[in-house]
């Protein structure tokens, strides 16, 4: 028998609902400029990391995983599982693809190199993490970029979870406050939830 994986927070499902509903029924908003894109991973960096470089690396109290980014995507060392999906290894392959330089620690693809939070916060000026921290800061608006295409991604996932009545107070919500693209740059900085609202794949 499997054991049962820990779930997000209403609160946070409810945030990503929305967002959802803003990527799905107004893709005009989604489509936006470079300019418009920087402007929202600027704002999330502001919101999630203080605006700091140091703030882009961080390894929480009592988790297996780094979080990493503005959008707090989870890194897990080489042979560990969680209750939540990997997302650094995507966001490295949704960077490559778009022709971005990776930083070693990241192209090597083994996972993340260090253990444990108190590796991981020893390590805080080695050449590596000033190396991942630097690819980081450079690639906000891609980051960005990223937290709304794992936000199409889930939606499938979260309408077949909530069922048609989910959907319905989707749309209920989506019509209160998500209209035009303004509305994604003010909501910007809640997209970082997605990365902890689906337990990983069951194996």
């Amino acid at each position: 028998m499997l054991e049962k994986k820990p779930v997000a927070s209403s609160r946070a499902r409810c945030l990503v609902a929305i967002l959802l509903a803003l990527t799905c029924h107004a893709s005009a908003a989604i489509n936006l400029s470079p300019a418009e894109t920087r402007r929202i991973g600027n704002k999330i960096w502001q919101n999630e990391c203080g605006g700091t470089v140091a703030g882009l690396t961080s390894w929480n109290t009592g988790e297996n995983f780094a979080s990493l980014g503005i959008g707090h995507f989870i890194w897990y060392p080489k042979g560990v599982r969680g209750p939540f999906d990997e997302s650094f290894p995507k966001f490295v392959d949704f960077a490559a693809a778009r022709g971005t330089k990776l930083p070693a620690v990241a192209a090597e693809k083994t996972g993340c190199p260090w253990n444990s939070r108190a590796e991981f916060n020893a390590a805080a000026q080695s050449p590596p993490m000033k190396e991942l921290r630097a690819f980081l800061a450079r690639t906000v608006d891609l980051q960005a970029e990223f937290l709304v295409h794992r936000l199409r991604e889930a939606l499938p996932k979260m309408l077949a979870e909530g069922g048609a009545s989910n959907h319905a107070q989707v749309q209920e919500r989506f019509d209160r406050v998500a209209s035009t693209a303004s509305v994604t740059l003010t909501n910007a900085s809640s997209m970082t939830t997605v990365g902890r609202v689906w337990p990983a794949p069951e194996s």
